[in-house]
């Protein structure tokens, strides 16, 4: 689940990570109050997207007047903020952060994620701050400076006087900044997240560290352990497909291709994604329905798989072992009833009972392409929509 960066600031905050003072505002007179507030100039008027690249797309400006915070204000309320995040069709602006100005004297990178293949934490620092992150690791990997943490006795001052000494940071800031290390990783492991970023983590003439921007990702499979945080989801970021499956525990991320795709198990699907690009295609969606799918789950997640109109072919990929096949047809039987299918339709199902579901597909007469095998099933379904 990811949040806006208000709301991750204030929640690194409770931590000790020091943030710059600011008020989020919905509408321009909350705006111009929060400004006031501040009582100094230059203010920073700041769209609330989940998205990064903000300020390249103009959700992020200086104001030097109550006037300007208006104009601001104004223009950015109600926008379709695109970012290369976003996409073409961009996101649109319900809130902003009006935030004290900093004199800046450097911009730095901080980010905690877990490293899967290392199985463990990494906290992450580099001096190219304010900038993606992703191209400097592209072009740059050299320049992200990595500390690996033990779960078992977590993140250590050494190793963030080691992360400061490798920023380039004076000597007689590497003690505030060990501080806002130590509160930053204290913070994700509480709130058991999957990201906690501040880019930039930022340095000021008058030799402060503060928390410039912040990103906070949560690990949506320990939210039942934070109950407080479900306020904190703004379902207007979130796609309404994706929304909608999750009330029924689907696995589910719209994509922007054009073959629907069903299938049991994550790395089948991942498979079965990557087969469709091979034979020329691009995939619509990332759907896994479980290894213990219900009829009604199968029926619900190809429901919402046809309310996607870029969907101009659907593949269903079942390997039947704790699920089974039949039950599999049954849910699409179904769902296909209901609805109305007429997009064409490849199935390719293997294991338990896969003989009764072919049986059960045949007799409803749906126009229904049969396939055997992975690239059989991909070659077909690519040639149905074109």
């Amino acid at each position: 689940m990811k949040i806006h960066e208000y709301q991750a600031k204030q929640l690194l905050a409770k931590y000790g990570v020091n943030i710059p003072r600011g008020f989020v505002a919905h509408t321009v007179q909350e705006a111009l109050e929060a400004a006031r507030q501040l009582a100094t100039f230059p203010v920073v008027v700041k769209a609330q997207i989940h998205a990064g690249g903000r300020g390249k797309g103009g959700g992020v400006k200086l104001a030097n007047s109550l006037d300007e915070v208006s104009e601001l204000a104004s223009k950015m309320l109600g926008m379709k903020l695109v970012t290369h995040q976003t996409g073409p069709a961009g996101r649109e602006v319900r809130a902003l952060l009006i935030e004290e100005g900093l004199a800046i004297k450097q911009e730095f990178y901080l980010g905690i994620v877990v490293d899967r293949a290392a199985s463990r934490p990494v906290f992450m620092a580099s001096a190219a701050g304010g900038m993606d992150i992703e191209e400097v690791a592209s072009s740059r990997p050299e320049a992200i400076l990595k500390e690996y943490v033990d779960p078992t006795v977590g993140f250590q001052p050494f190793q963030a006087r080691k992360l400061a000494f490798g920023l380039g940071l004076p000597a007689e800031l590497v003690s505030q900044a060990v501080r806002f290390m130590l509160a930053l990783y204290q913070a994700f492991v509480d709130m058991d997240a999957s990201l906690v970023e501040i880019n930039p983590f930022l340095l000021t003439e008058d030799k402060k560290l503060y928390a410039l921007d912040a990103k906070v990702n949560f690990d949506d499979n320990a939210l039942f352990r934070h109950k407080e945080y479900a306020s904190l989801r703004d379902l207007n970021e979130e796609e309404p497909l994706e929304i909608e499956a999750s009330k029924f525990d689907l696995n589910y991320i719209k994509l922007d291709g054009q073959i629907g795709c069903m299938v049991n198990g994550a790395g089948l699907a991942m498979a079965t994604m990557d087969i469709i690009k091979l034979a020329g295609a691009e995939p619509a969606n990332f759907l896994d329905v479980g290894g213990g799918a219900s009829q009604e789950r199968v029926e619900n997640a190809f429901r919402i798989l046809l309310a996607d109109p870029n969907v101009k072919a659907v593949l269903i990929n079942i390997f039947g072992g704790i699920v089974r096949c039949d039950m599999v047809a049954a849910g699409v039987i179904e769902a296909a009833k209901k609805i109305g299918v007429n997009v064409p339709i490849v199935v390719r199902l293997e294991g338990t009972n896969v003989e009764a579901a072919k049986e059960l597909i045949r007799q409803t007469g749906l126009n229904v392409i049969s396939a055997d095998g992975m690239k059989d099933a991909a070659e077909k379904v690519v040639a149905a929509i074109r």
